[in-house]
């Protein structure tokens, strides 16, 4: 838990019983065959043993596992058990109480371990324990945790220390799998390595003799993506193809909106579409804006083996899934076996109904550090001249009235439009944003955050502009140094009658108003300076590129 704790989620934001129900069954039926319910704490939900209960009766699910902190385990498992639960996960970073208060803001270590003898006594085996292996704080306890595994059916499952926001990670912090591998075979030399299942992301060993068995869980330095089948779903509805990923779709805002299920399986086969080859290095991970580890799964899904996606773009309740069965739909086969990515965003596809959320921006281990994303907007390269002039104002009637264009007559196009806008921070504000160190937090996040907002509200802040579907939104910030200044860059694409320049606008200058805003308790000398429209295409009056 982060020191200053994290916001709760308002409860209508997250995923009613029934809708994730509704995508459970959904993802089953196209082969999904094990799904955990992970958190934040999924224990803490009151319809968790009916979640359970309700899954189970689901048709080829095979396996329903649950991961928790341990605190209600020992009181609710005999319920969880009848309803169907068939696996456990235990967070539990340290044999010491005194550890455990100061790890997890809270008392309670000795119902943890009441958690998992009372899972041990129901039949569960094994039962899984995860532990984050923190230098300076437990690495001094692997000894202890592996000696567990002598009389007890556990799987103790050393996991290292991976960058999520609040947790403060740090290089130095990180305890490398072969570096614990070695601890523990200068104590037991006689360690040997068990067979790897396929899509584990554990290594697992045993010592002869011992019930149990200890993993490690590589993700920092030896990444498993290659074969990683995890997919998950935030409490609130979010899909993230990759843990370590801050690109989210909302699911649930296209339930709510009632899509079909073929549109939802149009929605996450785009997803899976830009899932990366692996994910970024652990240092460009470090600097990446994701949620806190604590926040991040609702449900999280396990898939048959895909193999690494070749893909060109790069990339509290939570369910897993596990083995594909079958086909996950024609078009997600087609783009986990040829590793292909849509030529054109697959959500454009499905229409002016559904509101579309896909937030692009990331760090990719070959970006450029500076820039919250490096993908290039996919506007034409030819270079055209300016727009022709009109010899009236279209938003005046004759009679010198405002009136609203009739864009009903006018044929759908692809539209693009690139905005930008330039924020001269000043040093103090400059230096605080550069290390990240405003007491608002991330400017450059939450400037980025309200810039995507903006553009999806533009109809709603200027009053004659036409309400449009946009299908992307993509808003870059750049620091410049020499000139102490943040760059804006808002891209926006839609399919429709009407252009999208005034959405890019809008989200430029929203972002810019959004770091005057994160950063005026510190100096009031900072200027928004250079919103302008850089290019648009697909208009009937012609392209527009500013030279």
């Amino acid at each position: 838990m982060p020191e200053e704790g994290v916001p709760l989620t308002p409860k209508a934001d997250l995923l009613t019983t029934e809708e994730i129900l509704t995508l459970a069954r959904l993802f089953v039926k196209e082969g999904v065959d094990k799904i955990r319910l992970t958190g934040g704490e999924p224990l803490i939900r009151p319809d968790v043993v009916d979640i359970v209960a309700q899954l189970r009766r689901l048709e080829g699910l095979r396996t329903i596992g649950i991961t928790t902190n341990g605190i209600n385990l020992a009181r609710l498992l005999p319920q969880l058990q009848k309803a169907g639960l068939s696996a456990i996960n235990i967070s539990l970073d340290t044999l010491v109480p005194a550890k455990f208060e100061f790890i997890v803001r809270r008392k309670g270590f000795h119902k943890v371990m009441e958690g998992i003898h009372k899972a041990i006594e129901l039949g569960y085996s094994p039962v899984k324990v995860n532990c984050v292996v923190m230098r300076g704080l437990n690495e001094d306890e692997l000894l202890d945790f592996v000696a567990l595994t002598e009389g007890l059916p556990l799987d103790v499952r050393f996991i290292e220390y991976m960058p999520f926001d609040g947790n403060k990670w740090n290089f130095k912090k990180m305890v490398s799998y072969k570096e614990m591998l070695d601890t523990l075979r200068q104590q037991w030399p006689e360690l040997e390595k068990l067979p790897e299942e396929e899509s584990s992301t554990a290594k697992a060993f045993k010592i002869p003799g011992f019930r149990g068995q200890v993993s490690f869980i590589t993700s920092m330095s030896e990444h498993f993506c290659g074969t990683c089948n995890r997919l998950r779903i935030t409490a609130d509805g979010n899909l993230k193809v990759c843990l370590f990923g801050n690109s989210e779709v909302s699911l649930r805002d296209h339930l709510r909106a009632g899509a079909s299920e073929e549109e939802l399986l149009r929605v996450i086969g785009a997803a899976v579409g830009r899932k990366k080859r692996q994910h970024a290095g652990m240092f460009n991970i470090s600097q990446m804006k994701n949620r806190p580890m604590i926040l991040i799964e609702l449900f999280l899904m396990h898939q048959d083996s895909p193999p690494a996606l070749q893909s060109t773009f790069r990339n509290s309740l939570g369910v897993q899934v596990l083995r594909r069965r079958v086909n996950f739909s024609s078009q997600m086969v087609t783009l986990w076996k040829g590793g292909g990515v849509p030529q054109a965003p697959l959500l454009a596809q499905l229409g002016a109904s559904l509101p579309q959320r896909h937030f692009s921006s990331h760090l990719d281990s070959d970006a450029n550090p500076k820039c919250l994303s490096p993908t290039e907007p996919r506007a034409p390269a030819a270079a055209s001249g300016p727009l022709p002039a009109s010899d009236q104002l279209t938003h005046v009637d004759t009679e010198g009235r405002m009136a609203m264009v009739d864009v009903g007559r006018k044929p759908d196009t692809e539209r693009v439009a690139v905005a930008s806008a330039v924020v001269l921070l000043g040093p103090v504000a400059f230096k605080l944003i550069q290390e990240n160190q405003l007491k608002k937090g991330d400017a450059l996040a939450v400037a980025q955050l309200a810039g995507i907002q903006a553009a999806k509200l533009t109809s709603q802040l200027i009053p004659l502009c036409h309400p449009v579907a946009l299908s992307h939104v993509q808003v870059r910030l750049e620091l410049d140094h020499a000139r102490h200044a943040a760059v804006i860059q808002a891209s926006c694409w839609a399919r429709g009658p009407t252009g999208v320049e005034m959405e890019a606008l809008t989200s430029a200058a929203v972002a810019a108003l959004t770091l005057y805003d994160m950063c005026k308790a510190v100096s009031r000398d900072i200027v928004l300076a250079e919103i302008k429209l850089i290019s648009k295409t697909g208009g009937q009056r012609g392209d527009f590129h500013r030279t």
